[in-house]
């Protein structure tokens, strides 16, 4: 499979800047998973710029209906 990365980086909301995995969403979700963290597309853009990526943040936003 093709990696559509310029049209991934499109949608892509990762703040941190020397990030190697931007727009290569299968290493993405495979780093942050191994890192039991869920990556930057799966949060609104103000919890994302934390850079709190745990599933547990992400179920404090689920819970408050932010997500």
């Amino acid at each position: 499979m093709e990696c559509n990365k310029e049209k991934n980086l499109i949608l892509c909301n990762c703040s941190y800047e020397p990030c190697s995995r931007k727009g290569i969403c299968c290493e993405c979700i495979s780093y942050h998973l191994k890192m039991r963290e869920l990556p930057a597309c799966c949060f609104p853009d103000d919890a994302e710029r934390s850079f709190d990526r745990s599933f547990e943040h992400f179920a404090r936003l689920v819970a408050k209906k932010r997500v």
